[in-house]
């Protein structure tokens, strides 16, 4: 068994410290560039980076200790100090935390629970950032015989160099947000824009206070704001481009996957989003977020009960997240008053006055092509004045009136277009014009 150990660390070492001198020659593998660098930037000790490597062997040398097991049993056999795991598709070995202890601690009983303790450890780097982990066992059976898990995230990052954007799904109830628009796009009440501006200061300086100044641990982790006002005020496209300011990717939580008719399902729908979310740098934004974060009932019967464990597990878990939370809702009354004592800042999207909505019709109309003109009868200034309209409902309304135009192919857009389109757009809100 000694034998084994020191020939596989041995092999592993040289896979190491060949690349990351530089002296390919000594490495049996060709390691991935990505990984190399990622290693010399990380600044991991030998320990860590072995167990490291146990983990991303199976990804880029599938065989890896077919060799070696030949080498000592070749008539067939099994060496179940050895560790490691058969998968369900991958015909190699797969290592498991057994295999992880031999090779870096051998036989030595008081090494291995060392080792065990320290790299195995909630609070180490890997399981802080979850980077590494163990498969959970059946129980009963030792924790150790878990197969070592890289995260699928890192095993793309060390082989590509490119962290993967997840994709909507039921595993991953959020979808990014991305725009083509900017700041100046947006157009809001001199209120509200000083509201967001306190959010923008701890987006662009919150490093500053925890790390320069030392109030990490001191204050609470993360940030909490919530957007409210009636639908179509641009708290949505503030989201997106607050995130493109600072370089953050934001992503909009769907709460018709997180919402469960089944009893505990929320919270754990809610634990997973958390737990892929933590040390991203992302900031969630919860969309229409009444649904979730209702006012907590009285309880009646069991679903209930559970509605409410559902909102005060949210509650705690907005409160320890390190990264931004965006909620926004159409309606602040209808939250509950515990949640909104926790936000950082609250800021109201209001409807767009006349004055504002005559900078957004404006606005729309110096994007239309040069040789495309207005009807000289429409007055702006009185349909701004007439027609309460959100920013959402005057994008709609320029897109049909413009999809009109081009398919009339007229260089003129008509009053007759704009007025049709505006009491659309009034019918589908059930609106009076």
């Amino acid at each position: 068994m000694e034998m084994l150990t020191q020939h596989i660390r041995r092999s592993l070492e040289a896979h190491i410290q060949g690349c990351l001198h530089h002296g390919a020659g000594m490495a049996v593998l060709c390691l991935p560039q990505p990984f190399i660098q990622w290693l010399q930037e990380s600044r991991l000790c030998t320990e860590e980076q072995i167990l490291l490597l146990l983990a991303l062997i199976p990804h880029i040398h599938p065989d890896f200790f077919t060799p070696i097991i030949q080498e000592l049993l070749p008539e067939g056999g099994d060496l179940p100090f050895l560790g490691g795991v058969r998968g369900k598709n991958h015909r190699g070995i797969l290592p498991t935390g057994e295999t992880a202890l031999l090779v870096l601690a051998g036989t030595d009983t008081q090494k291995r629970l060392q080792i065990q303790q320290t790299l195995f450890s909630p609070t180490h780097f890997f399981a802080r950032h979850r980077i590494l982990y163990l498969e959970e066992v059946p129980e009963g059976e030792p924790v150790m015989s878990g197969r070592l898990i890289l995260n699928p995230d890192y095993v793309t990052l060390f082989l590509t160099g490119q962290e993967p954007k997840p994709q909507l799904s039921p595993h991953f109830p959020a979808q990014l947000l991305t725009t083509r628009q900017t700041w100046q796009d947006l157009v809001l009440p001199d209120e509200t824009l000083q509201q967001l501006e306190e959010l923008k200061m701890w987006l662009e300086h919150s490093p500053t206070l925890l790390q320069d100044w030392g109030f990490a641990g001191k204050v609470k982790p993360g940030y909490r704001a919530l957007f409210h006002g009636p639908s179509g005020t641009g708290k949505t496209l503030t989201a997106t481009l607050l995130g493109d300011a600072v370089k953050r990717d934001v992503y909009r939580i769907d709460l018709s996957l997180i919402i469960s008719k089944y009893i505990g399902e929320t919270e754990k729908n809610l634990a997973n989003l958390f737990q892929l979310a933590e040390n991203k740098n992302w900031i969630l934004f919860f969309d229409e977020a009444d649904a979730l974060f209702s006012k907590r009932t009285e309880i009646r019967d069991a679903h209930d009960k559970y509605a409410n464990q559902d909102a005060a597990y949210l509650l705690q878990r907005m409160e320890t997240f390190e990264g931004i939370i965006i909620l926004a809702t159409n309606f602040q009354n209808n939250l509950d008053a515990a949640f909104i004592r926790r936000f950082n800042t609250i800021v109201h999207f209001p409807l767009p006055r006349p004055a504002e909505r005559l900078l957004l019709w404006q606005k729309w109309i110096h994007r239309l092509p040069a040789h495309i003109t207005m009807e000289k009868n429409i007055d702006l200034q009185h349909i701004a004045n007439q027609y309460e309209l959100t920013g959402a409902n005057i994008a709609n309304i320029f897109q049909f009136i413009c999809l009109k135009t081009i398919q009339a192919k007229l260089p003129i857009i008509s009053q007759h277009y704009l007025q049709t389109a505006i009491k659309s757009e009034f019918k589908k809100e059930k609106k009076l014009v």
